[in-house]
């Protein structure tokens, strides 16, 4: 396909037209980061002998192993993808809301509360890369798919 043919008409929206190369670098940087690091602390432990791990542990890395591997597919398609990047940003800002800043204000973080603490403070990417008039142009203005 040519660069015409993919080129935004006289009446397409500036939030339409393709993203620079370098934001949609940037978004597989993330989808890159995020997929390394759950496949290094993650996977090997679902991989592994897991007996001991108790119900709500099983669950929470096997969903962090799904995140992991659905941000494989944020590499070749890193626009479509941004959802995922949306549930990152908002599970750790909760974490960090709820979770984390109640123990730092009382002083009770423990060595497993700081560990998860610098993890999730990488969230800081995804802000920055996120093309946020794409997501307003995909999210909030567009049309929702009909209800029947």
């Amino acid at each position: 396909m040519t660069e015409a043919a993919i080129a935004p008409g006289p009446l397409a929206r500036p939030e339409d037209a393709p993203l620079p190369l370098w934001r949609l670098y940037g978004l597989r940087a993330g989808y890159l980061l995020l997929a390394v690091g759950l496949g290094v602390q993650v996977w090997p432990g679902i991989l592994a002998d897991h007996s001991d791990w108790e119900l709500m542990e099983g669950v929470v890395q096997c969903m962090l192993g799904a995140i992991g591997l659905l941000a494989l597919l944020g590499l070749r398609y890193p626009v479509r993808m941004l959802p995922l990047l949306f549930f990152e940003m908002l599970w750790k800002a909760l974490w960090l809301g709820f979770v984390a800043a109640p123990r730092l204000m009382a002083g009770q973080m423990d060595d497993g509360a700081w560990s998860t603490l610098s993890a999730c403070l990488l969230v800081v990417v995804f802000p920055i890369v996120t093309p946020w008039r794409r997501v307003a142009s995909l999210f909030i203005t567009a049309r929702g798919d009909r209800w029947r």
